[in-house]
């Protein structure tokens, strides 16, 4: 693969990277009440476009392609939003104490509230050859659901950023903002699609490079407001210490559900192994980056809990993409293993 086409394919990790820098060095035009008055065209435009962009582009019929696999789908349900960011938040009493940011720490408990992605882990289980249509599934299922797992989402964070604390939750507004700016759009961009759904199977918009464009301009703005803020301050040993442990929690996880599947009681085939092992550990971006600027609204430190999620996109994409070699390997010679097993012995001549 050439240079150019590399740098096409990862543009928007490369995006992210560029709208940071941008907003190094220019804050003052992304900030609260700045020239693109972000508190109304982020707040409200912005993330209602993305989730009417997701309920434009999402083909219910894409869910009963794999309806059947309902043990597939629970593992990784009650794998992504109970025992992931459980896991994840008896680690960070441990780190409590440690010296790390603890803003860090709290993006780092937002990163395993978060729902699936809805591409990433598809494209990786074809990649290796698993089975696509699972994590199809899941994909549609979770776009489906979409807005009842930002709900669940929202309410995890919540739920887990104030065990401990004594500090109160504005639930009411909190909640109010996400169905008028999740709910809403994604209904409407659902009956929308009804009447133009011929229109859009010819023309195919590009819905992926649309909702990552929106998702840089909030990237952007809210990376703004921490570099115009003199009182935040990044270090940077906690921040080479969440890349250690993002990339070591993957790994770990990744490892957890290949063993959990690969179980002689679990019944599940190699190929749904390799739909788990990615859909389990993935983490939506594109979901996640709207959900905290509205759970976080008026935070200072937003885009210090944001860093962990931003970090996790890429790294998520690069840790898969290197291991899809060795997962492919393990899957066709359990296969053939499987097919030697299941082959009936021929008779023996006497």
């Amino acid at each position: 693969m050439g240079l150019l086409e590399r740098l096409r394919k990862e543009w928007f990790i490369l995006g992210i990277v560029l709208v940071i820098a941008v907003a190094r060095l220019e804050a003052t035009v992304g900030v609260k009440g700045g020239p693109l008055k972000p508190e109304i065209t982020i707040t409200y435009i912005a993330v209602s476009a993305i989730f009417f962009n997701s309920g434009l582009s999402l083909k219910t019929e894409e869910l009963t392609s794999a309806l059947m696999h309902v043990k597939l789908h629970l593992f990784v349900q009650i794998f992504t939003l109970v025992f992931f960011p459980t896991a994840i938040w008896l680690f960070l009493q441990l780190l409590s104490i440690t010296p790390i940011n603890e803003w860090l720490l709290k993006g780092l408990q937002t990163v395993g509230c978060m729902p699936p992605p809805v591409s990433s882990a598809v494209i990786l289980t074809k990649a290796v050859g698993g089975n696509e249509a699972a994590a199809i599934f899941n994909s549609a299922f979770g776009s489906f659901l979409v807005s009842n797992a930002v709900f669940i989402a929202s309410a995890l964070i919540v739920l887990f950023l104030t065990l401990g604390s004594s500090s109160s939750v504005p639930f009411t507004s909190i909640f109010s903002q996400l169905f008028m700016t999740v709910v809403v759009p994604l209904i409407i961009g659902q009956i929308v699609r009804r009447y133009i759904k011929d229109w859009l199977e010819r023309k195919k918009p590009p819905f992926g490079a649309i909702s990552s464009c929106v998702l840089l301009m909030i990237i952007y703005t809210t990376f703004c407001d921490t570099f115009a803020n003199p009182n935040i301050d990044l270090d940077k040993f906690s921040l080479i210490i969440i890349v250690f442990i993002i990339f070591s929690v993957q790994m770990s996880f990744m490892i957890l559900t290949f063993l959990f599947s690969t179980r002689d009681n679990s019944n599940f085939t190699p190929a749904d192994t390799v739909a788990i092992i990615f859909c389990s550990t993935h983490k939506s971006l594109t979901l996640g980056i709207p959900m905290l600027k509205i759970v976080f609204a008026g935070y200072e430190h937003l885009s210090l809990i944001s860093v962990p999620l931003l970090i996790y996109h890429p790294a998520q994409i690069l840790l898969g993409s290197l291991l899809v070699p060795t997962i492919k390997s393990w899957m066709v010679s359990r296969q053939k293993a499987q097919k030697l097993t299941r082959q009936p012995k021929a008779p023996v001549k006497v």
